[in-house]
């Protein structure tokens, strides 16, 4: 009996499948809408200069940031929904998780591209005001440690497999 209802109880993990499905999709969404919004103001204020082009390419970065948000959310879901509930999805090879690790170290390589992006879009913003250099070491802290732990995974990973 409670082999059979902890057997049913990875089908707890569909709630975060839909979740994060739905958050991706709100977040594609979204970023077509504002392509949109951006394209259509730029075209209406017909202002052509390299203030205009650094907002401009600012709010392209921004919304890129979404779509890989959006990303992060539709590889967690994928992920899931394969490590818990069914194996057999068709997805590309480079998309396919056959444990757990391999969703941690796709998602952390995908949040290296967030911050780095998150990075740029501070530096084409960047009006003097604020520390970008601490900003900076953070962001960069942060991408080591992550890229540190993608290293040690793999390592401990070709270590078992002897």
């Amino acid at each position: 009996m409670l082999r059979h209802i902890l057997n049913a109880s990875r089908y707890l993990v569909v709630a975060a499948v839909l979740g994060s499905l739905v958050a991706a999709m709100a977040l594609f969404a979204y970023g077509v809408v504002e392509t949109f919004v951006v394209v259509v103001d730029t075209v209406a204020k017909s202002e052509v200069s390299s203030k205009g082009a650094k907002a401009l390419a600012l709010a392209f970065i921004e919304i890129v940031d979404l779509f890989l948000l959006g990303t992060v959310f539709l590889m967690i879901a994928l992920g899931l929904y394969e490590l818990f509930v069914d194996e057999n999805l068709t997805l590309p090879s480079w998309l396919s998780f056959h444990s757990f690790d391999d969703l941690k170290n796709k998602l952390v390589g995908v949040v290296v591209v967030v911050l780095a992006v998150l990075f740029l879009g501070a530096v084409v913003g960047w009006d003097g005001s604020r520390d970008l250099l601490g900003f900076g070491i953070a962001v960069a802290l942060v991408i080591a440690a992550l890229t540190y732990f993608l290293s040690t995974a793999k390592s401990d990973k070709g270590k078992a497999d002897k």
